[in-house]
């Protein structure tokens, strides 16, 4: 049996980054609710007496997807799994709850980073409108400010990644999230790592949490 890792952490914390490299680096299945939700966007999902029939409707429609659904398609995920790296729920105290019906985690690590270096992690992206190049005006600036180093454009700013909207972001998650943290906390099964310095440090940390149990 291989392992069930659960990896939580605010946004620009690197789970995705992190999550990814851990399921290859053990060969385990990386579990994300956008990628459950998108392969089963046709499930039969009537018996649930929802608003749509399946989970593709409420994608379709831009409409939030309930829990009740997306527990269900959480649950069929990791059923289909036998190690996997879970990123992206529980969301919410509720779902933790659910969680624990569902399967038994073996390593439940919290990613922890400052929130003023999320804001610089978040804020700092910029992307070109016409070849679709990616930087960051500090860890990846382009050669000349402002302009696509490929094409020559002038980057602009996403609006989710505004100051403003990073900020909402990391008050969701703080009023959310934070509580599932904690939850597992008082439970002892949780553990913190810092999630600061370059992937490969934060990486070190993760295995060294997996390896030295």
């Amino acid at each position: 049996m291989q392992s069930h890792i659960l990896l939580l952490g605010p946004p620009g914390a690197g789970k995705g980054t992190q999550s990814t490299r851990l399921a290859e680096t053990y060969d385990i299945q990386h579990v994300t609710t956008g990628d459950a939700l998108r392969a089963n966007k046709k499930m039969d999902i009537t018996d649930l007496e929802t608003k749509y029939d399946t989970p593709g409707e409420y994608m379709d429609a831009g409409e939030l997807v309930p829990d009740t659904v997306v527990n269900t398609i959480v649950k069929e995920a990791l059923s289909e799994a036998d190690g996997y790296v879970l990123d992206g729920y529980p969301r919410n105290l509720e779902q933790a709850k659910i969680l624990d019906s569902i399967t038994e985690l073996d390593y439940i690590i919290a990613l922890e980073v400052p929130e003023s270096d999320l804001l610089v992690r978040l804020t700092g992206r910029r992307v070109c409108p016409e070849c679709g190049e990616t930087y960051h005006t500090e860890f990846e600036p382009p050669a000349e400010t402002g302009i696509c180093t490929a094409c020559g454009a002038e980057l602009t700013q996403r609006e989710d990644d505004t100051e403003e909207t990073v900020k909402e972001r990391l008050s969701v998650f703080a009023e959310n999230t934070e509580p599932v943290i904690e939850y597992y906390d008082e439970r002892n099964e949780l553990t913190r790592v810092s999630g600061q310095g370059n992937p490969e440090e934060v990486f070190t940390r993760l295995t060294s949490v997996i390896e030295d149990d």
